[in-house]
């Protein structure tokens, strides 16, 4: 027996399509779900809320504690606070923590701030830290160990909670002892700001209207995502505290909550707007960290979630669920692959056995882009001028291919890693991100978007239709992700050095 390297690359690109049409297959088993659930989920929220404060009202609730952690966040603190402190909650039942590691200067704007708002009657502390042990996750461990309140709200520092946030989700706790999260959807400040932030904003919308809709209604594992969210502080306790040895530490608690038995809920109709990344860099910045942090996770308790008592879909899903990012590398992969395989590896396919395949493929590649739809169709009244955002979408989302491959690799490598924050603006128009030298995965964007297009050319001439949109997309997502990458770093450059 010959061996052949190109049977091996061959392999590859056969286990990297069949990954992608899981990932792809997934989105149509949680969209489903949604659709069959999202009426009467709503509307059993809804009479919920009413029914609890017409027999209790509002004289009997809880004792609530709301942390926002804070790192260098002079551009928004002053929002944030006030945000939290009109939201419409009893003062006497109200705690407010600001858990503050900042190193620039913040805590003096922030000081200020908390100074004023005691003044006029809120529980509200500035608790600082001068060492960053263990970043977000001991920053929230040490507001803890002064916290009054049986019941724990989380906001990060862009994030503005309506008045009514905490008047929706404490019900919840009440009504049910199992629950031990109550997460809101996330909305948005600017996604007109500009393409990349119109383009998020849909991808946020598909992740929070459909996958986290559909695993809380479908009895699956879903994860804290981080703030707008609301947990029973001993839910916290017994699974164990914030951790942190992963860079997601919200999706690790939420997962080692659930493997001993607390239920998450999400809940549709709170909805707390947030801002978005306007700057490529740190938008790619942010996705590594979450790439990352993922894989991590998947490492830590997938194996206890496999070992546990919760049914097989549950297992499916949490191991789709913490292992998406994987979509990255297996992108990659069909893109290095296709030209060479090509040329050195022709397939000749039977007429039915190719109809099969284009089928399958057609059905796979269009299910983000049909989860991203109905998700926009379900909640804007305008959603048809939102639509032509998904391409870009979609172009971005492969773009960032190579970024968050490096995150993956870094993951499975056992390397922690740093919390690197993402900037925000506030109610600045510009917020700058400076790295601290070129980003030099931008420049193998950009030579991976020249491959795929000398790969598209190559699929164009030979007559083969199949693969060529996909290499087109890829060609365009990693030229556009790369060439909006340099160009706005040295634009932050430039910025950086002009006179004030």
């Amino acid at each position: 027996m010959v061996f052949n390297p190109l049977d091996i690359l061959f392999g590859l690109y056969v286990v990297a399509a069949i990954g992608l049409f899981t990932y792809g297959i997934n989105c149509y088993w949680l969209l489903s779900i949604f659709l069959r659930n999202k009426r009467k989920e709503v509307l059993y929220d809804k009479k919920a809320i009413r029914h609890y404060y017409r027999k209790h009202g509002y004289r009997n609730l809880p004792l609530v504690t709301t942390q926002l952690p804070i790192y260098n966040e002079a551009n928004v603190v002053e929002r944030l606070l006030k945000a939290v402190c009109a939201m419409e909650y009893p003062k006497d039942k109200h705690e407010i923590q600001l858990l503050d590691d900042s190193t620039d200067g913040t805590h003096k704007i922030a000081s200020k701030i908390v100074e004023e708002l005691r003044n006029e009657g809120y529980d509200i502390k500035h608790i600082r830290r001068t060492i960053r042990t263990d970043y977000k996750a001991g920053a929230l461990n040490d507001g803890m160990q002064d916290c009054k309140g049986e019941f724990i709200a989380i906001f990060d520092a862009d994030f503005v909670p309506p008045k009514d946030y905490l008047l929706k989700t404490v019900p919840f706790l009440l009504k049910d002892p199992e629950i031990g999260l109550v997460q809101a959807r996330w909305g948005h400040l600017n996604p007109n700001q500009s393409p990349l932030t119109l383009s998020q904003s849909i991808g946020i919308d598909g992740h929070f209207i459909i996958e986290q809709s559909a695993r809380s209604w479908g009895r699956l594992f879903m994860n804290f995502n981080g703030t707008a969210g609301i947990w029973r502080k001993t839910a916290i306790e017994t699974a164990g505290g914030w951790q942190g040895d992963t860079l997601t530490e919200d999706m690790d608690l939420s997962y080692r909550a659930q493997i001993i038995g607390w239920k998450m809920k999400f809940v549709y109709d709170v909805v707390v707007p947030a801002e978005l990344p306007s700057n490529i860099n740190a938008f790619k910045s942010q996705q590594y960290r979450w790439a990352k942090g993922s894989i991590q996770t998947a490492m830590k308790l997938l194996p206890q979630v496999f070992m546990s008592k919760v049914p097989l879909r549950v297992k499916i899903q949490s191991f789709l669920h913490t292992t998406h990012y994987m979509i990255h590398p297996l992108m990659l992969i069909t893109a290095l692959l296709a030209c060479p395989l090509l040329v050195f590896y022709p397939i000749k396919l039977g007429t039915w056995t190719f109809g099969i395949l284009c089928f399958l493929i057609l059905i796979s590649s269009l299910a983000p882009s049909t989860l991203y739809l109905v998700a926009q169709k379900v909640s804007y009244i305008h959603w048809k001028k939102r639509i032509p955002a998904i391409p870009i979408l979609m172009s971005v989302g492969v773009g960032i291919a190579f970024n968050n491959t490096l995150a993956v690799l870094s993951a499975l490598s056992g390397n922690k890693g740093a919390f690197i924050r993402t900037p925000k603006a506030g109610d600045k128009t510009v917020v700058s991100y400076r790295t601290k030298s070129l980003p030099y995965g931008s420049i193998i964007e950009l030579l991976l978007g020249i491959y795929c297009f000398a790969g598209l050319a190559v699929y164009i001439h030979a007559q083969k239709y199949l693969v060529g949109p996909f290499l087109g997309l890829y060609a365009i997502g990693f030229s556009v992700v790369g060439s909006v990458s340099i160009y706005q770093y040295y634009r932050g450059r430039i910025r950086a050095s002009s006179p004030q």
